[in-house]
């Protein structure tokens, strides 16, 4: 009952730090390729900077989400590792390396077209 209850609290943890992971940032990792070659196109150097740091700050933020969910999944004794608790563990680690993969793609986008116009990318490396 005890693990239950653990297991059930740790969820509600994990998902509202995931839920207030990308809080305040404006970085879309839904937002299709083509709508953000687009308007990467019609930005200025600055905007492009404004933009690209953006999707950086928030590729940090979810590569520390997976650090911290990690090592909870480091924690757990290996007698546990296909318990419930790792499994969904597992499950949010997939789920944030997903969302660094599709933020990096677009972040790459505004990277590449600041570099084209000949802007400052330091700063920038993720």
């Amino acid at each position: 009952m005890k693990t239950a209850l653990k297991t059930g609290l740790f969820a509600v943890v994990i998902c509202s730090l995931l839920g207030f992971a990308g809080c305040g940032k404006k970085a879309d990792e839904n937002k299709p390729i083509a709508d953000v070659k687009a308007e990467a196109e019609k930005m200025n150097v600055e905007q492009l900077k404004a933009k690209a740091m953006e999707y950086k700050d928030t590729i940090v933020a979810k590569k520390a989400e997976i650090e911290k969910v990690a090592a909870k999944l480091k924690g757990i004794p290996i007698t546990e590792q296909l318990g419930t608790e790792a499994k969904g563990l597992q499950t949010d680690i997939a789920n944030l390396n997903k969302s660094v993969a599709a933020l990096t793609e677009r972040f790459q986008v505004y990277y590449n077209k600041l570099k084209e116009k000949g802007g400052d990318v330091s700063g920038l490396g993720i």
